[in-house]
């Protein structure tokens, strides 16, 4: 490994000490929102972000979580929609009729099928259908949220843990809006034809019939998902995906005031989000980005991917004041798996973080010989002495 490759390595990791907690401001766009996100679907780039990886409780955005670990059931085979759950003395006080929260308006002891229970929990946000799947499925809420955890951690959720099925407040509960957006991102990839239901705009069960909260279906056009939420400490939030022209936009908004506050700030950040941007094809799916400095292993590097064709996301008008970098936190520790999520590339306009995109490595490398792991050693001893605490 030469100096300069060594002097690299130490840049890289100062840069991301410096700006991974920037904040994105394209074209000075602003939210009332506490945390916001927005995300493309295909990429994963975060094209804006406002306090996305601050900490609150999801109120019934925790349903998606719910939902995630029924339709990975349902893929396994372990469960089919004609499943039939019954609905419990506990389901029926905590989440129906008499609750004071959202409801399905299931009959107590009555036996229902999980598809209508899906759209329960999915279009009228309702609590004694949540609490039905989770006694179904695991014995206990409790014992199930013990699933829900276990799925966020598989598929890659790294500062989220859930206590509930409901999202009733608790405070060890907790998420974060980039969190939301991965796990809305998996739910569209995994299970296209179960995400259909977060598009029905309404459901009648026990012949009372609830329309589907979400303000974004019927005002910004391609909208078709996903869940709102609710509770005092946390205000009013929402996570929202919508397709147009073939592009696909997450956002997910956290801490408005009231309903018609997150109903205009959804629908304002939906469709900004649009037409603010013009999407650069850098790299075709597959093909080699750059590489990420190892340590320890059979090779000095590893090479780098996106997840599909890599694109940037210009704002309008801004193409020629951009520039991109491969950042990470290195040095990096042998041996490396392919497909392991390892960078990301970094796209600032006059400074400041305009987008990012995760990138993942490209190849499995082992651990280096004796004498390549003791030549990075010597390396890292010398660059440990030039580093500041």
């Amino acid at each position: 490994m030469s100096i300069f490759a060594v002097v690299s390595r130490i840049f890289v990791a100062l840069y991301v000490l410096v700006f991974a907690s920037t904040i994105a401001v394209a074209q000075g766009f602003q939210t009332k929102a506490q945390q916001a996100i927005v995300m493309d679907f295909d990429s994963g780039s975060v094209l804006f972000q406002k306090n996305a990886d601050a900490r609150f409780q999801p109120a019934s955005m925790a349903k998606l979580m719910t939902a995630e670990v029924v339709f990975n059931a349902l893929k396994q085979g372990e469960l089919n929609m004609d499943s039939i759950f019954s609905i419990s003395e506990d389901a029926w006080r905590r989440g129906g009729t008499n609750s004071g929260g959202s409801s399905m308006f299931a009959k107590l002891n009555s036996d229902v099928r999980l598809e209508d229970l899906l759209r329960g929990v999915i279009v009228q946000s309702g609590n004694d259908a949540s609490i039905a799947i989770a006694e179904g499925m695991a014995g206990s809420e409790f014992g199930f949220a013990g699933l829900m955890n276990q799925r966020g951690r598989k598929i890659g959720l790294e500062n989220s843990s859930f206590r509930n099925a409901t999202g009733l407040p608790n405070e060890e509960q907790y998420v974060t809006a980039r969190d939301l957006a991965y796990l809305a991102r998996h739910i569209i990839k995994t299970y296209p034809d179960l995400y259909k239901i977060y598009a029905e705009p309404e459901f009648t069960w026990n012949k009372i019939r609830q329309r589907n909260r979400n303000p974004l279906l019927g005002k910004v056009e391609g909208a078709d998902g996903m869940k709102t939420g609710y509770i005092e400490a946390t205000g009013y939030g929402l996570v929202g995906s919508a397709k147009f022209e073939n592009r696909r936009i997450i956002i997910v908004l956290s801490g408005m005031k009231s309903i018609k506050e997150r109903a205009d700030e959804a629908v304002k950040i939906m469709r900004w989000s649009f037409r603010a941007f013009q999407a650069i094809d850098l790299f075709a799916d597959g093909e080699v980005v750059g590489e990420a400095t190892l340590y320890g292993g059979a090779k000095s590097g590893v090479e780098l991917k996106a997840e599909g064709p890599l694109r940037i996301f210009v704002p309008t008008g801004f193409r020629d004041r951009l520039k991109a970098d491969i950042v990470f936190d290195g040095p990096i520790r042998a041996p490396v798996e392919a497909g392991t999520k390892i960078a990301k590339l970094q796209v600032k306009i006059d400074g400041e973080v305009s987008q990012e995109t995760p990138l993942f490595a490209a190849e499995d490398v082992g651990m280096g010989t004796i004498s390549q792991r003791a030549t990075d050693a010597v390396q890292e001893l010398i660059i440990g002495l030039f580093r500041f605490d």
